[in-house]
């Protein structure tokens, strides 16, 4: 397959992509990737696998395509096409291998200033945002898609508008974690708007799952309960797991503050077993500890032991822990540091702490990286 045909190919692909016919444009884009002979169009092709993937929720066959994609941009031998191969491993990563994923970040965003590349900047700058909610620095959640979103104002008069609706969206994620409702349902329409207009149907469910935590989180569930219905509506369609995996967690903490103990734990059970197929295990930590608090008010030990034990399994698989005082990262809003090897820690204990050496792989440098 030449040059010209692979282009039409992906073309295609796109345009069965963005009418919501998912798995006739896979088809053709696994036949331009298994065909084509051009590289330039194979790594175009790898980053609509990767973006399709990671909207599907397939984070594992996300993160299978762009290890592939890197490997085809060093054939290329174009710094571009490496750091857009980078920040793709690092979203992959993110959902799977949270230091691999900071690795990747590290790096694109060190190009991106670098290089005076403001568009590559707010792609990464909306990651960290996502990145930082996880694992639940509020502070940093808010700072990085409040720095994409000075980008886009400054920057991005010729961009597509993508870009300010996904800032917008992941500020309104930082907004309502941090207890701000009006900025963040401010900021969640404002991102819905753009994602109507556009017909993204990706963007549209998670608005209207983030609309859904706001009105929980304000206490009003008769709003918050057809919200999370109609996500998870959206994300069935598209196939986003990983997404029902946030909706069902959302639907369990409704049904919790109504104490309606059993079918909090039936949205649970649902979750934790998306959150397995997916190999998500931030999720299923979460979904733990959820478990966790359920079991222990109801006082069955037998219950409350396992899914301590998974909780702590789930800590060390991902390395989600402080090495200086050895507390889980992710449970509460703490201010968290990543160093220049991409070991995260609590601030409070680098700073209490005086040694000028990573304590988890010791290297020298104790100067804060990017990220």
């Amino acid at each position: 397959m030449g040059q010209d045909q692979t282009k039409q190919q992906i073309e295609k692909g796109l345009q069965l992509y963005q009418s919501n016919q998912t798995e006739k444009a896979l088809q053709v884009w696994m036949k331009v990737l298994e065909k084509g002979s051009d590289l330039v169009g194979r790594f175009r092709v790898l980053g609509c696998l990767v973006t399709a993937h990671s909207e599907m929720g397939r984070y594992k066959e996300m993160l299978k395509f762009a290890v592939v994609q890197i490997d085809t941009a060093r054939e290329l031998e174009d710094a571009d096409f490496l750091l857009e191969s980078y920040l793709n491993l690092a979203r992959s990563n993110e959902k799977l291998l949270f230091q691999k994923a900071l690795e990747s970040f590290e790096k694109a965003l060190r190009y991106a200033h670098n290089n005076d590349d403001t568009m590559l900047e707010c792609r990464v700058c909306c990651s960290l945002g996502s990145f930082y909610a996880q694992v639940k620095d509020y502070e940093k959640a808010l700072f990085f898609p409040c720095k994409a979103a000075e980008l886009v104002n400054d920057y991005g008069k010729g961009w597509s508008l993508k870009y300010r609706a996904m800032s917008q969206y992941h500020m309104a994620v930082a907004y309502r974690l941090l207890g701000h409702l009006g900025s963040a349902m401010e900021c969640c329409e404002e991102s819905m708007k753009i994602a109507l207009q556009h017909g993204d149907r990706p963007l549209q469910a998670l608005c209207l799952l983030c609309f859904a935590d706001i009105h929980r989180s304000r206490g009003d569930l008769e709003t918050a309960f057809p919200r999370y219905d109609s996500a998870m509506s959206i994300m069935t369609e598209i196939g986003n797991r990983l997404g029902q995996v946030h909706v069902l967690l959302g639907v369990a903490k409704c049904w919790m503050a109504r104490k309606v103990v059993d079918k909090a734990l039936d949205a649970i059970e649902k979750a934790q077993d998306l959150a397995e197929e997916v190999g998500n295990k931030l999720s299923q930590l979460k979904l733990h500890c959820l478990s966790e608090g359920i079991y222990r008010s109801k006082g069955l030990q037998r219950e409350l032991r396992a899914h301590v034990v998974r909780f702590h399994e789930c800590v060390e698989e991902t390395e989600l822990y402080c090495g200086l005082c050895g507390e889980s990262i992710g449970e509460k809003n703490s201010r968290l540091q990543a160093l220049p090897c991409s070991h995260i820690f609590h601030l409070r204990c680098l700073q209490n702490n005086g040694t000028r050496s990573c304590p988890n792989c010791r290297r020298a440098s104790m100067k804060p990286g990017f990220v």
